[in-house]
């Protein structure tokens, strides 16, 4: 059950992951091979860097993985093991999918230079690192993570041709493994909230993330919508 704290925190950020929804969708509406490849570039990107800022990269979250297995039932409990090894495990098969479509529609093979990260996505990962020595808005880096999966939630939906059906495929895979990671750092959340001033510094941080979310989503699907619809788009979804 949703607590009203959780609500709170979902109604901050709510506008700004419906943005990311919108962008996605208006963009998909008349995508080239081009497009595709443009934005997929992009995602592969973070796939392979989770949450830049926070984590540390699929290949170090690894190794470290691995340096670890010594402690399981020593140090470290075993289904926590587990859970960190399944999130990995997850991860680099959302980057597995998306690099099959970017292959498709590049007609080649592909390598890790074709993986890009665009200047707002930079921004993203700085403005992150702003906020992880503090464990409070540590949490809400963990919260806004993935923007409440609404590009996945968009990408599921597409049909119509052999790009779209793959798109749908993968979104639809990404989308059951992210749709409810919110809800749970949402719960870590409010065990740190303890006071008014702690809820205001959350709410702070979220809005901020997911700002810059929106700027990283705007410019990985270019020209979907105008600054101007942006903000108009926000300010409608907004809860009082």
């Amino acid at each position: 059950m949703t607590t009203d704290t959780e609500q709170t925190l979902v109604d901050a950020a709510w506008p700004y992951w419906e943005c990311e929804g919108e962008i996605a969708k208006r963009y998909y509406a008349d995508a080239t091979d081009e497009g595709h490849a443009f934005y997929l570039k992009a995602q592969l990107w973070k796939e392979l860097h989770p949450v830049d800022g926070f984590f540390n990269g699929l290949h170090r979250e690894l190794k470290e993985l691995v340096d670890r297995f010594p402690e399981v039932d020593k140090t470290m409990d075993r289904h926590e093991y587990h859970f960190l090894l399944t999130q990995l495990t997850e991860e680099f098969n959302h980057y597995v999918m998306l690099a099959d479509i970017l292959e498709h529609v590049m007609g080649r093979k592909i390598s890790a230079e074709d993986t890009v990260q665009l200047p707002e996505e930079k921004k993203l990962g700085d403005l992150r690192r702003g906020y992880v020595d503090d464990e409070l808005t540590r949490a809400a880096v963990g919260f806004t993570e993935g923007g409440g999966a609404r590009l996945f939630r968009e990408g599921a939906k597409l049909s119509g041709n052999t790009v779209n059906d793959m798109t749908a495929k993968a979104m639809e895979i990404i989308f059951d493994d992210e749709k409810d990671h919110y809800a749970e750092q949402a719960k870590i959340c409010v065990e740190l909230i303890k006071t008014d001033d702690d809820l205001a510094r959350m709410k702070d941080a979220i809005r901020d993330i997911s700002v810059q979310r929106v700027r990283m989503r705007a410019e990985m699907f270019p020209g979907a919508m105008t600054d101007a619809e942006i903000d108009a788009f926000i300010i409608e979804n907004t809860k009082s």
